[in-house]
């Protein structure tokens, strides 16, 4: 049976305007969009800003998410927090996304189940937080899958904008890494002529900046979630 292709929004506020306080506006912009279109997942991605403000845009990111699933409770876009976990916890994210060289699933896994907040217990109890993880091959992938990852990020398939000369996994490397047990999600150079490609070598999903930044999310989604 075909899958519902997953969609991962990746956003990256600096590519938007000049003027910081411009930047923040157009990204929860954004993060509404993709939520009203059904995006599943959201990476807030701004590594560049100091913890407290990072907390700050990530509460409102969650305010506009709340304000959309109280109007629509069908969309429910989930927020994960980039390589953070102390700020995924402090804001009541959803989870967090981690890059290779951060802590394990089961470290976050450990340190969420420790936290005091009784909301975030509750939630624990249901669901236990969303972690993504950054791969670039097939071990790191059953390595994310053995630490218990929610679903594994596979980069670059094609290629890297802000990585010149990354040699491109391909389609072979991603084909092998989707033989894991977690969903996998191709990121890298994904673009409305390639996502297909990355669904036929069992990717459950398209991750990107660029394509949900640079598009009408609701225009491209149903392309992306056209049935193999």
């Amino acid at each position: 049976m075909p899958h519902r292709c997953l969609l991962y929004y990746i956003t990256d506020r600096k590519t938007f305007a000049a003027d910081e306080p411009t930047r923040r506006r157009r990204l929860l912009e954004k993060v509404a969009e993709a939520a009203r279109a059904g995006t599943d997942y959201i990476q807030l991605r701004e590594k560049d800003l100091p913890t407290r403000e990072l907390e700050s845009l990530a509460r409102e990111a969650i305010r506009v998410l709340n304000e959309i699933r109280t109007g629509d409770p069908k969309l429910n876009t989930k927020l994960l927090i980039n390589s953070r976990p102390d700020v995924a916890l402090a804001v009541g994210a959803d989870g967090v996304h981690l890059r290779s060289e951060d802590i394990s699933p089961l470290d976050v896994k450990a340190i969420w189940e420790a936290s005091g907040a009784d909301a975030l217990r509750t939630r624990i109890a249901r669901e236990g937080p969303l972690i993504g993880v950054s791969c670039h091959s097939p071990d790191e992938v059953r390595q994310a899958e053995a630490n218990a990852a929610t679903f594994a990020v596979f980069a670059p398939v094609f290629e890297k904008k802000d990585t010149l000369g990354t040699q491109p996994a391909g389609l072979a490397q991603l084909r092998e890494a989707c033989r894991a047990k977690i969903p996998v999600l191709a990121l890298g150079g994904i673009n409305l002529g390639n996502a297909q490609a990355c669904l036929e070598a069992g990717a459950s999903g398209i991750a990107a900046i660029r394509l949900f930044q640079e598009n009408e999310i609701a225009a491209i989604a149903p392309q992306l979630r056209t049935p193999l």
